[in-house]
């Protein structure tokens, strides 16, 4: 069964740094385009940052020159690396990506399961 499974959420003071993964779990032929966003509680959930299949990079204006977006696509995994985090980053990250199921064939897109960012003052 083909998903997308997030890691590296957690706890950091404001200013501090942290880098989430998703990787790609099951049969998978490609991975191509991929996405981060987030949502906090109360709010609509927003970008933070995508990449194209042919690497074209599109950030979130609240987060622009604080975070970049990177693919490994051999290894199927996606990275965001977030630095000078504030407490308004505060929030449940969420990935995204199109991803080609070996057993289909056909590109798909799948979100992974979350992961929380806490950016303490």
């Amino acid at each position: 069964q083909v998903s997308l499974v997030e890691t590296g959420g957690g706890l950091v003071q404001a200013g501090g740094s942290l880098s989430l993964s998703c990787a790609a779990s099951g049969s998978v032929l490609r991975l191509g385009a991929m996405g981060w966003y987030r949502q906090a509680p109360g709010k609509e959930r927003e970008l933070v940052a995508h990449m194209t299949s042919i690497g074209s990079t599109n950030y979130g204006d609240s987060v622009k020159g604080r975070v970049t977006i990177s693919v490994d696509s051999e290894e199927k995994t996606g990275f965001l690396q977030m630095n000078g985090l504030k407490p308004e980053d505060t929030a449940v990250y969420y990935c995204n990506a199109l991803l080609t199921p070996l057993a289909s064939e056909i590109p798909t897109v799948y979100w992974g399961q979350g992961t929380q960012v806490t950016v303490s003052s």
